[in-house]
C-alpha cells in the first residue's frame, strides 16, 4: 500500500520544478500533499502537473514574505518548507577569481534559506509545529580546492540552520539539512560527461531523505545535517 502520509499537509517547495527540486515535488504529490512550487522557468512548471506554482525570486526577501503570506490565506497554514534553490560556480583559485562570483554563489545558495526561514517560521510558530528543510552540499563541510565561494556560501547556508535550529528548539518547528554530494542531474552529467554517474546519488533518493525529515517519523531530529553522498 502506497504510503500517504502528508494528506492533508501543505507543503512548500522553493525551487520545485529543478533537477532535485521536481522529484521532491512530485514525491510530496504521490504522498497526499498539497504542493506549492516557486520556479524561474515556466517551461519547467508546465512540466509539472497537479501543483500550484509561483514564478517568484526567493532571493527577494519581500516577495518571499509576500508569497507566503498568500499560501497562508488561501490554505489555512504551511505544514512544511523545503529550499532546493542553488547553483554552482567555481574553477579558479581563490585570489584569481571574479568577485561577481561570491555575489552570485551567496546569492543562490545562502538568501533563499534566509528570506524564506524569516518569512515561514512566523507562520509555523502560531500554529505551533512546522518542518523546514534547506539544501545545502556536501562542500559546506568538505572544503575543495576552487570552490571557495560555492563551498563559503554552503558553509554559511548551513550555519544558518544550525543557529535557527536551536532558536527553535521546544517550539515544534523543525530544522534541519542535508547535504547531497553531486546530484545525478541532467545538468551535471552534461558538465561532467567522463564522471562515473552510478555514483552520484538520484534526486529520487534524496527527495526520500527529505520527506522523512519533514513527516511524523522524524519528530525527534531537529538541528541535523544528513550527508547525501551516493556512493562516491
Amino acid at each position: 500500500m502506497r504510503t500517504v502520509r502528508f494528506a492533508g499537509k501543505v507543503v512548500l517547495v522553493a525551487g520545485g520544478t529543478g533537477g532535485l527540486g521536481r522529484a521532491v515535488s512530485r514525491a510530496f504529490l504521490e504522498e497526499g500533499a498539497q504542493v506549492i512550487v516557486t520556479y524561474r522557468n515556466p517551461d519547467e512548471f508546465a512540466a509539472l502537473e497537479n501543483m500550484e506554482g509561483h514564478l517568484v525570486d526567493v532571493t527577494d526577501e519581500t516577495a518571499a514574505r509576500h508569497l507566503v503570506d498568500s499560501i497562508v490565506a488561501k490554505h489555512n497554514g504551511l505544514d512544511a518548507m523545503v529550499n532546493t534553490v542553488g547553483g554552482y560556480t567555481g574553477g579558479p583559485k581563490l585570489w584569481e577569481s571574479d568577485s561577481r562570483a561570491f555575489d552570485y554563489m551567496l546569492a543562490v545558495n545562502f538568501r533563499p534559506g534566509l528570506t524564506l526561514a524569516r518569512a515561514v517560521v512566523p507562520a509555523m510558530l502560531k500554529e505551533g509545529h512546522g518542518a523546514i528543510v534547506n539544501v545545502a552540499s556536501k562542500a559546506a563541510v568538505d572544503h575543495q580546492a576552487g570552490a571557495a565561494a560555492y563551498a563559503a556560501s554552503k558553509a554559511g547556508a548551513l550555519a544558518l540552520m544550525d543557529s535557527l535550529a536551536e532558536e527553535l528548539r521546544g517550539t515544534g518547528v523543525r530544522v534541519n539539512s542535508v547535504l547531497p554530494s553531486i546530484i545525478d542531474t541532467e545538468v551535471n552529467r552534461r558538465a561532467m560527461p567522463k564522471a562515473d554517474f552510478s555514483k552520484w546519488p538520484k534526486p529520487e533518493e534524496i527527495a526520500r531523505v527529505i520527506l522523512f525529515l519533514c513527516s511524523d517519523d522524524a519528530k525527534v531530529i531537529h538541528g541535523a545535517a544528513v550527508p547525501v553522498y551516493g556512493a562516491s
